[in-house]
């Protein structure tokens, strides 16, 4: 082989492991992105929560809030579950969530089919907790009134339907669209038979205001920290971060059989 060739063939290889080197720099750069991006979010998170927690319950006209008006069929302590699925189910899911909460809405979208199988089979029943964190944080009404319209829907033996048409419409975070009662009884028109006479001044009226300040006083009261915080057996599920629909649905799944 001449003097050329192996020179030829000795830059080649050294182009090829100076590409490598530049490809793994790369990869390790790209995943320190990622995990630092993580520790934000989480630290950021963590932030939110603060504030959340300084704030929560100072939302405008929480102080004015009325009489405690349970929805139809509230059930627990101070009737302040809405209850989706049979009494009899072997598994009770207990959510705490806020309609304008980001991650709630998170929660409901890769859930939810699981969630209706499951309730739908009778083999899990949810028991739904009403929160106003992000009025607390951010300003406005929303969060209250949209959990205020919710009742309104369990009144009409419509929540369920209503409770996924919130998430599935909810506005950006930062947009107060939800204090708008006009637009939560628009909403409405998106469940079969709900936009009535009687759902239109329950909501205007603001009838369970009242019980959905009980409702995020009574979240304060147990120390949870943020929301969704989801509960199966006392254990918050959402902070198990191997939890999936697959592995929910096989925890009830053994639930039943037992």
């Amino acid at each position: 082989m001449s003097e050329k060739n192996r020179e030829g063939k000795r830059t080649a290889r050294e182009r090829l492991a100076v590409e490598r080197e530049k490809q793994k720099s790369a990869e390790k750069r790209r995943r320190a992105l990622i995990v630092g991006a993580s520790v934000v979010c989480v630290l950021g998170l963590a932030a939110v929560i603060g504030v959340i927690a300084a704030n929560s319950g100072k939302e405008k006209g929480a102080a004015k809030a009325g009489p405690v008006v349970a929805p139809s069929g509230a059930q627990g302590k101070d009737s302040l579950a809405i209850p989706v699925g049979k009494d009899g189910a072997k598994s009770t899911l207990t959510v705490w969530e806020d309609f304008r909460c980001p991650a709630c809405q998170a929660f409901e979208t890769v859930y939810r089919p699981t969630l209706h199988e499951l309730t739908d089979a009778g083999k899990l029943r949810i028991d739904y907790h009403l929160v106003t964190l992000i009025d607390g944080n951010l300003g406005g009404s929303g969060s209250r009134r949209a959990a205020n319209a919710a009742a309104c829907a369990q009144d009409a033996g419509k929540f369920r339907d209503y409770h996924d048409t919130l998430y599935r419409n909810q506005p950006k975070e930062t947009d107060d669209a939800f204090s708008s009662d006009a637009k939560l009884i628009e909403l409405a028109g998106k469940v079969p038979g709900l936009d009535t006479a009687a759902f239109r001044k329950c909501v205007n009226d603001g009838t369970h205001t009242g019980w959905v300040v009980k409702s995020n006083k009574a979240f304060q009261a147990g120390g949870f920290t943020g929301t969704p915080t989801v509960l199966l057996g006392g254990k918050n599920i959402y902070e198990d971060r191997t939890m999936t629909p697959a592995k929910l649905k096989q925890m009830v799944e053994e639930a039943n059989k037992g």
